[in-house]
C-alpha cells in the first residue's frame, strides 16, 4: 500500500538542516542536517507510524489538503509518498 501525507519543512537556526513534522500523522516527526536526509529520516517515521498503526488496528487519518496547514516562516511543504508492504499472517 502506498500512503501520502504532507510533511512540514522547517529549516534549523544555526545550520543547514531541517526539522520535519506530519501535520496528520501525531507526534511523528524527524530531522535531517540538509534536505535529502531530512527527506530519508522523515519517511523512514512515517513508516514506523504507519505500521504501528496497522498492526495496533488503528486507523489511519485522511490527508490534510495542504491549503489548510499554516506554515511557520520559512517553512515549506512536500507530500511524502510512504510504501508498506502487508504481508499475510503466518499462524
Amino acid at each position: 500500500m502506498t500512503f501520502t501525507y504532507p510533511a512540514v519543512f522547517t529549516p534549523h537556526k544555526d545550520d543547514k538542516g531541517f526539522h520535519v513534522e506530519f501535520p496528520d500523522l501525531e507526534c511523528c516527526e524527524a530531522d535531517g542536517p540538509d534536505l535529502e536526509d531530512a527527506i530519508d529520516e522523515a519517511k523512514e517515521a512515517a513508516y514506523n507510524w504507519i505500521c504501528v498503526e496497522l498492526e495496533e488496528g488503528g486507523d489511519l487519518p485522511d490527508q490534510t489538503h495542504v491549503d489548510d496547514i499554516q506554515l511557520p516562516e520559512g517553512s515549506f511543504i512536500r507530500q511524502l509518498m510512504i510504501r508498506v508492504k502487508l504481508l499475510p499472517d503466518s499462524d
